[in-house]
């Protein structure tokens, strides 16, 4: 019996040993597939709402965002703390000369409009004074309302809002966030496929041929699928804390790495989410902008009121109280029209003082397993059971394809 075996197996050598091989593709193809299947497409392809697929990170965006929002500003970032590194006199000075700038066209713009003839028919001195005065107060305007904010930071700025609405919009973005954080263990996920498929490949061959039955390739093909896409985020993520087995420590690969992903993770976060041009835009623009316009306005009605000073009566005799009303109002909206553009100047000064990629990756290496798991571990986990039955159908189809090459 024994010689018939080694008879058939030398007849057909290197068709039995392909079959770890092509187990070893099976095992790494399903994994490939559960990779793309997180990420791509972006929007959904097919006909909704279930013949087709989108990305379970971008499909699952909103939920996904709030994740990633929930770890920076529990365990990262404080909005007041960052926002406290700020110095509102230095921010003042950065914006001096765009600012001074603004206010000569905003007070020449308002004064045509509301006393052309009076604004027209003073002298070149007196027009340039009365600019002067205002361009010497504009800087002072914008330190007040930074200090207003740096001391009510959750009144004026909203970082979940910011960072969820960023993530919403690009949600390339988003993938590579769970990308750039989990690199080496994706490409692990799929390599490990390879080798576990081709492990078990070598007990498919003996039973084959020990026995040919028709159903074995198919039901290895989706044993490997199934069985090895557990294994791989078993080893991803288990244990969390480091354990000697055997005498050798181990510990779940991307836990392994949390010094590493915390580098990578900041430098992502820094150069493409918490930057101080989005923190200004949402600022200003963002959800809580109507605050941040009832401050500038506050500020502006003061700065015009003293700029007027003892001839405040003449100007109201002059323009009208209601239209002195207005006029205030509109100085304050072209200031805030113009307070975005006039902010970037401070993004150089900002980015260093906020210092947010240092602060991110000091946290980050702190963090306990438990916390640091969750930061990839959504990607995995959301549909996880979707990705997993794919390799198995896709392991069970290829080794169909075995069975009709095996038998030809």
């Amino acid at each position: 019996m024994w010689e018939s075996f080694v008879t058939d197996f030398k007849a057909d050598m290197w068709l039995y040993l392909s079959i770890p091989f092509i187990s070893g593709f099976i095992g790494w193809i399903t994994k490939v597939v559960a990779v793309r299947m997180m990420f791509s497409p972006i929007e959904f392809v097919g006909i909704k709402p279930y013949l087709g697929w989108q990305g379970i990170v971008p499909r699952k965006a909103e939920k996904m965002a709030t994740i990633a929002i929930e770890l920076m500003t529990s365990k990262l970032i404080k909005p007041a703390e960052i926002f406290a590194r700020l110095d509102p006199k230095r921010i003042a000075e950065e914006i001096k000369i765009p600012m001074t700038a603004a206010a000569e066209d905003i007070t020449r713009e308002v004064a045509q409009q509301y006393q052309p003839g009076l604004w027209e028919s003073l002298p070149d001195f007196a027009k340039q004074k009365i600019i002067s005065r205002v361009q010497a107060e504009a800087p002072q305007v914008v330190e007040a309302i930074m200090f207003e904010v740096q001391n009510n930071v959750d009144k004026y700025f909203d970082i979940k809002h910011m960072v969820i609405t960023n993530l919403m919009k690009d949600k390339n973005m988003l993938n590579n966030i769970f990308r750039e954080v989990g690199r080496t263990e994706l490409k692990f996920f799929s390599n490990i496929g390879f080798v576990f498929g081709f492990t078990i490949g070598w007990v498919q061959m003996v039973c084959w041929i020990l026995f040919k039955q028709p159903w074995m390739l198919p039901a290895f093909g989706g044993f490997i699928g199934l069985v090895s896409d557990w294994l791989a985020l078993q080893m991803m993520f288990r244990p969390l804390h480091e354990k000697k087995i055997l005498g050798i420590k181990c510990q779940g690969l991307f836990l392994r790495r949390q010094q590493e992903v915390a580098r990578d993770y900041a430098d992502l976060i820094a150069r493409e989410i918490l930057t101080p041009a989005n923190m200004m835009e949402e600022l200003f623009r963002g959800a809580m902008s109507d605050r941040i316009m009832e401050l500038v306005h506050r500020n502006v009605r003061r700065l015009v009121d003293e700029q007027s000073g003892i001839a405040k009566p003449l100007v109201v005799y002059a323009v009208g109280s209601q239209k002195y009303i207005e006029m205030k109002n509109v100085v304050a909206d072209r200031i805030m029209e113009r307070l975005p553009e006039t902010m970037k100047f401070v993004e150089q000064y900002a980015g260093d003082a906020m210092d947010v990629r240092n602060t991110v990756v000091e946290r980050m290496q702190d963090l306990t397993p438990e916390e640091f798991e969750g930061m990839l571990r959504p990607a995995f986990k959301e549909d996880e059971w979707i990705l997993i039955t794919v390799g198995a159908v896709l392991g069970v189809v290829v080794g169909e394809m075995q069975i009709m090459f095996m038998l030809t």
